[in-house]
């Protein structure tokens, strides 16, 4: 219980100052809403009568208490362009970024943990250094080009997948899937890059302990020799960077949701950002911020189940 309040204050004070920083950046970015809603034909009367509507033409402090009363009721504010509360605007979107995230984290584990536990049991052999050099390959590979090679030949030339969008309104789940497969594994390639390095270097440590040369002068066999008492004992790290991974593919499916037309969050953020569409941009950082942080403490539990020592 202390080590779980520990780990909330921690949480909150970080999520405190995250406020603080999108806030700030947000506002002293270049560029006026009022002047890009209205374009430059507006009269400077009209421009200053919709600053004033949206409370823009208060001092910087105020907007700024203004927007802590708004988030401790739960308000994320309201679209300055679609007139739309962002938390609305945010769950219409949050769909294809939540399966898209869950689906590129799934290719990345299915072609790295294999492959890194295997290149850690074979060290130094010409597997183990395929292995690193698909990681350092994968790992160079911007996963943007690799989705525009994807459609290129799977979508263009076999045809065996559609080049962008979520399906129709009505479409079922199997259609989704189908519309994220190139997308996830464009991205799940790239990420897969760290997750290998990681569990490679995490397996070579534990294969070295003294514990896994007493279970094999025990005659144990050797998958489970590996897979019982190195790879459990080897995934703390590996379920941290998993984890990771997963909260960065949140914030980082920005450009290929525009390469693959995809409806999601990045693409409400990019949208956003060229309309300086202030509370939309807060909210949807600040939820892509709530979810890194909430990801980073499910990390933290999950080391009370895999390693009983942070119990004690």
């Amino acid at each position: 219980m202390s080590y779980t309040l520990q780990r909330i204050a921690g949480m909150m004070v970080v999520m405190f100052f995250v406020v603080s920083i999108v806030f700030l950046i947000v506002h002293i970015a270049p560029g006026d809403p009022a002047v890009v809603m209205l374009g430059p034909s507006a009269s400077e009367e009209q421009v200053a009568a919709l600053r004033a509507a949206w409370g823009l033409d208060r001092p910087l402090f105020g907007q700024y208490l203004l927007f802590l009363g708004q988030l401790v009721q739960g308000d994320l504010g309201q679209s300055i362009f679609l007139g739309k509360p962002v938390l609305e605007l945010l769950a219409g979107r949050a769909e294809p970024t939540f399966f898209l995230t869950i689906f590129s984290t799934v290719v990345a584990c299915l072609i790295a943990i294999p492959l890194g536990v295997y290149a850690a049991y074979r060290r130094n052999s010409l597997w183990d250094r395929l292995a690193t050099s698909l990681a350092m390959l994968a790992a160079s590979v911007p996963s943007f080009w690799l989705g525009l090679i994807l459609i290129q030949t799977l979508s263009l030339q076999f045809g065996w997948f559609p080049v962008s969008g979520y399906g129709g309104p009505g479409a079922d789940f199997m259609t989704r899937l189908h519309h994220l497969f190139l997308p996830a594994v464009s991205l799940g390639i790239y990420s897969s890059a760290l997750i290998l390095r990681f569990t490679r270097a995490s397996m070579l440590d534990v294969l070295s302990e003294d514990y896994v040369r007493t279970a094999r002068s025990k005659g144990m066999g050797e998958f489970r020799v590996v897979m019982k008492h190195a790879f459990k004992n080897a995934l703390v790290p590996i379920v941290t960077i998993v984890g990771m991974t997963m909260a960065l593919l949140v914030a980082g499916a920005v450009i290929t949701e525009m390469v693959f037309g995809l409806p999601g969050v990045g693409n409400l953020i990019v949208t956003s950002v060229l309309r300086r569409d202030y509370p939309v941009i807060q909210g949807t950082l600040l939820v892509v911020s709530l979810i890194y942080v909430l990801m980073n403490f499910l990390i933290d539990m999950l080391y009370l189940v895999i390693d009983p020592r942070v119990k004690y």
